[in-house]
């Protein structure tokens, strides 16, 4: 039974904005372009619209449909469903906690670099200054050796205003912060896309990232870089909707919601697209080189190409003020989701009230990467987490809990039947089979496909000690961390909800849901979270 004190979104409209805050996050900005331009450019829209249907909206109805069903976080939700599956919602969240701790420090880089944008501080060498001023980054990975004051303070400040809001509350706080942050974001973002469309060089550039190479979509990799993109750009597979989606009351769209969230975010990254090509566009006519030379994304884009361009154009502060400030509301919706799944963990696990747990938790993670990433050896640290917490930590995560709903529960019927009894937008066989068939295999061949490049090469070149500590290492201990916290047993007042899921499973279970169900899923640190993460959009 959900708890009656539960807090509750104020409004459709509350959680419509909080769920796209989400789902916009540093990788829209900075990964989806450099995705379509890579693979077939306005061919790309193709796949990338397939996958949207066919996974992203999907998972969204499902995770929706979690989170509305039994009003609890992911460890509680999927306990009800399977008291082992429990380890897959811990799991979930300690991958939370790892990308909040990094994904802040990127957002405190965004700070300051909306002050620098006033004087152009960078100079004439972007990417000197940046590592090298304003990084510090030592010369040998995971040597730390001194704290970085220029991106400590900044770091605690983010850390200040994302522990306010959560303290605040679902209603008054986060639904008030997203209503807030989105249409600014939208409106800055709009101006500068504006802007960047009237630079020399806009057309080339549009025309770089648009042009359709036809013969791209023959390619197996192309498709699944669409189906990356969408996976990584929603926030889906680790927590965060189904978290949000507990807030929400008795009678709510789901499908429609995730409807309208799914194309929202998709429609930023388009946009995004434009801003970032034209831009891209007007540097290569500077220098008098070819857009595919000045194609760039993730960190490099945005703290290198990007600083690079606002000191070369006119009326560059200006410029540079608003697109860093994107980068700062972008990231700021992100994160808060993110560490929103670790609170409501908590309290669901504990009882504990809001303002104690955003303290102790919230204040636990921001401890973490105010220690860890402010640091010389920082940049390297962000880098290999984001990389290998994303690829193993969150897909994986995801494909674990599709097998367990889809497959062994086979309980993709019920999460059906739930929507549609309560969305105005009915979910048909489509669903079923995208869920149950397509996109598990989808997200087992990415998952096949990356240790394949995994073992070819280390990542990025770095050393195979460091990658196993600061990699490998923060992947396999999120999982671990799940295991153990799933085995840590629950207080008294929730031992009922071991029976329930029993006897639920027991009841939906029969067997004719398999054959319902369709029983046959450089610095790269470029998100969001909508990711939720960098490299995976955060996000």
């Amino acid at each position: 039974m959900s708890s009656p004190s539960r807090e509750q979104w104020g409004s459709r409209a509350g959680f419509l904005f909080a769920a796209i805050g989400s789902a916009i996050g540093l990788g829209n900005i900075w990964r989806f372009p450099a995705v379509a331009y890579e693979n077939g450019g306005g061919a790309f829209l193709l796949p990338y619209l397939v996958a949207l249907l066919t996974a992203g909206i999907p998972l969204l109805v499902l995770e929706y449909s979690i989170g509305h069903k039994y009003r609890k976080s992911p460890p509680a939700a999927f306990r009800k469903l399977s008291g082992p599956a429990e380890a897959i919602g811990w799991w979930q969240v300690a991958i939370c906690f790892v990308v909040a701790a990094y994904y802040a420090v990127i957002i405190a880089w965004a700070v300051r670099y909306v002050g620098y944008s006033f004087g152009e501080q960078w100079g004439g060498d972007a990417n000197a200054f940046f590592f090298g001023d304003f990084l510090q980054a030592a010369e040998t990975p995971g040597v730390m050796s001194s704290y970085v004051d220029g991106v400590l303070w900044p770091l605690i400040a983010v850390w200040v205003v994302v522990l306010v809001i959560l303290a605040l509350g679902i209603r008054n706080g986060i639904e008030k912060a997203n209503k807030f942050f989105i249409p600014l974001l939208v409106l800055f973002f709009g101006v500068l896309v504006v802007r960047a469309l009237t630079l020399d060089g806009a057309a080339e550039g549009l025309d770089g990232l648009f042009r359709p190479d036809w013969s791209a979509l023959g390619d197996g990799s192309v498709w699944v870089a669409a189906y990356g993109q969408i996976f990584f750009s929603l926030s889906i597979g680790f927590g965060i909707m189904i978290t949000y989606a507990s807030y929400l009351k008795k009678r709510s769209d789901v499908t429609g919601t995730a409807m309208v969230a799914g194309f929202a975010n998709s429609a930023f990254e388009i946009l995004a697209g434009i801003g970032v090509f034209a831009t891209l566009g007007f540097m290569a006519a500077a220098q008098g080189v070819g857009v595919n030379e000045v194609a760039s994304s993730g960190i490099g884009l945005a703290f290198v190409a990007f600083p690079t361009v606002i000191s070369q154009m006119p009326m560059g502060a200006l410029f540079g003020v608003l697109f860093f400030t994107s980068l700062v509301l972008a990231g700021l919706t992100s994160l808060i989701s993110i560490v929103q799944v670790v609170i409501a963990a908590v309290q669901d696990r504990t009882g504990m009230r809001r303002v104690p747990a955003v303290l102790g938790v919230g204040g636990a993670i921001a401890l973490v990467s105010i220690l860890v990433f402010p640091t010389d050896s920082g940049i390297y640290l962000l880098d290999a987490a984001d990389h290998f917490i994303n690829q193993y930590g969150i897909v994986l995560a995801a494909l674990a809990s599709l097998v367990l709903v889809g497959w062994l529960l086979r309980r993709l019927p019920a999460f059906q039947e739930h929507a549609n009894d309560i969305s105005t937008m009915r979910v048909g066989r489509w669903w079923l089979v995208c869920l149950g068939i397509v996109t598990p295999l989808v997200l087992g061949w990415m998952m096949v496909d990356s240790l394949r490049a995994e073992f070819a090469e280390n990542y990025e070149g770095y050393s195979t000690e460091f990658l196993l500590w600061a990699g490998w290492g923060v992947a396999a201990g999120a999982l671990l961390v799940g295991v153990v916290l799933s085995l840590v047993p629950w207080r008294s007042a929730d031992s009922g909800l071991t029976a329930e899921a029993s006897a639920e499973t027991g009841a939906k279970a029969g067997p004719g849901s398999a054959t319902e169900a369709g029983t046959t899923t450089g610095t790269k640190a470029g998100t969001g979270s909508g990711s939720a993460a960098p490299e995976g959009g955060k996000n």
